[in-house]
Order: structure tokens, then C-alpha cells, then sequence
């Protein structure tokens, strides 16, 4: 029965705007974190590692929490048109299954995100001319990267169901994105869930360490991720939402 759920929400991509932002946004940020590399190669001499950090920069902390929020506005957006919630509570699946299917979903579109992520950043270092091969870590970047993402889908699910607006979730992806900046600085990057994608992405030290185990990452993930569960099911349950 997820599975169908699921299935129908995928149904919702198919020629959808929402691509758009899939290819462009994440352009943007390889474009000025590539522009940025040229502009300071004689102080950013560490070639393909340097070359990740100004990626991350503006991957990390402006377009790809936004990228997010557009992802999880755009998978609740029909359910808040014409009173479709009406439709959704009646049908006879359990209420976790409708917050977990738009979960899935985003979360496939995160990790097809960080695909494409990937082929940018190889793509401007070719075009940089940029010596030696691909970071052998690039894998592990991404993926890491994925987790920390798949947080922000549930916190950002969690808003897009609450909130009857495409565009402001949207906004406080962008505001809690910028605010992974303070959270790092401050030492509390890792409970902070818009910051995780950043760590996990090695943003600030791609040849370095982690600032947080691995297994904290994943730990403090699966914790955003649980609690984001259980407030969308209790709103789904307790809100009166098809009367909106």
C-alpha cells in the first residue's frame, strides 16, 4: 500500500516546473563556487580540494536548502488547492503512510540532486583545467551529503504540510540554510539539522576529518528525521486540516 502512495506522489513529478529547479539551481553555485576558484587561484592552491570548498560554500549554505524547501513545497502544494486534503484523509491508508510516501519521494529527488551535484563539480574542474584526478572522496561527500539533505526534507515536509504557503517554507529554508553558518561557528553544527548537509559534505575541510563522527551524523540524522515523523503524523491526526 506505501508503495502505491508512493507511486502516486511520483506521478505528481512527471513534467513538472519543479525539474527546473532541479537542473538550474545547482548550476548557479558551480558557476560562482568555479568563478570564485579562478578569481583566487594564487591563495586557493590546493586544486580540487579548494575547488569543493567554494562549490560548498553556496551549495551548502544558500541554494541547496532551497532547492530542498522548492522539492517539499511542490510535493504539498496539490493538497492545499481546492481543498484536496478532503480527498487524502479519506483514503483508507494509515496517516504515516501519506507524510512517509512525500518523504521517499523527496529524499530520491535529494539523492538524484547530489548525482547531479557531482557532475557539475567534475565538469568545472575539467574546465579549470585543474591537475590530477577526482578527489577519491567525492563518493563519500555526496553521500554524506544525501543524509544531511534527506534531514532537511523532513524538517522541511514538516513545515510545507503546517504551512499553507508554496513560497514561505521555501524562505525558511533559504533563512535556516545561511543559519548553518552560525551553528558551525558556534561548535552546534551537529544538532542543528540545517547544518548537517555541510558536515557530511566536508564543506569546510574536504581533505580533513569530519567535525562530527560519522556515527553522530547518522545518529543525529535518524533523531531530526524521527522527530520530524511524529509531529506530521500527530498534525496530520489532531489538525483539522481538510477543513482549510
Amino acid at each position: 500500500m506505501l508503495f502505491k502512495i508512493i507511486r502516486a506522489e511520483q506521478m505528481k513529478l512527471k513534467r513538472s516546473p519543479v525539474w527546473l529547479a532541479f537542473f538550474l539551481l545547482p548550476i548557479l553555485p558551480a558557476f560562482m563556487g568555479t568563478f570564485n576558484y579562478v578569481q583566487n587561484v594564487g591563495i586557493l592552491n590546493d586544486y580540487w580540494y579548494s575547488l569543493w570548498t567554494q562549490h560548498t560554500l553556496f551549495t551548502c549554505y544558500f541554494f541547496l536548502p532551497a532547492t530542498i524547501g522548492v522539492y517539499c513545497s511542490y510535493l504539498c502544494r496539490l493538497e492545499h488547492t481546492n481543498h484536496n486534503w478532503n480527498s487524502v484523509m479519506t483514503l483508507p491508508v494509515p496517516i504515516p503512510y501519506i507524510y512517509l510516501s512525500k518523504l521517499f519521494t523527496a529524499s530520491v529527488m535529494v539523492l538524484a540532486t547530489q548525482v547531479w551535484v557531482g557532475i557539475l563539480f567534475i565538469i568545472s574542474g575539467k574546465l579549470s583545467h585543474l591537475p590530477g584526478p577526482v578527489p577519491p572522496e567525492l563518493f563519500e561527500w555526496l553521500a554524506y551529503g544525501a543524509i544531511g539533505g534527506i534531514v532537511i526534507c523532513g524538517v522541511q515536509l514538516c513545515l510545507s504540510l503546517i504551512i499553507r504557503s508554496f513560497a514561505v517554507p521555501v524562505g525558511i529554508a533559504m533563512i535556516g540554510g545561511i543559519g548553518g553558518v552560525a551553528a558551525l561557528s558556534k561548535g552546534a553544527g551537529a544538532f542543528y539539522p540545517y547544518s548537517l548537509m555541510s558536515i557530511g559534505m566536508r564543506a569546510n575541510s574536504p581533505g580533513g576529518p569530519m567535525i562530527c563522527t560519522p556515527g553522530q551524523l547518522v545518529l543525529n540524522s535518524f533523531l531530526f528525521l524521527g522527530a520530524s515523523t511524529v509531529i506530521a503524523v500527530l498534525w496530520l491526526r489532531n489538525k483539522d486540516v481538510m477543513a482549510a
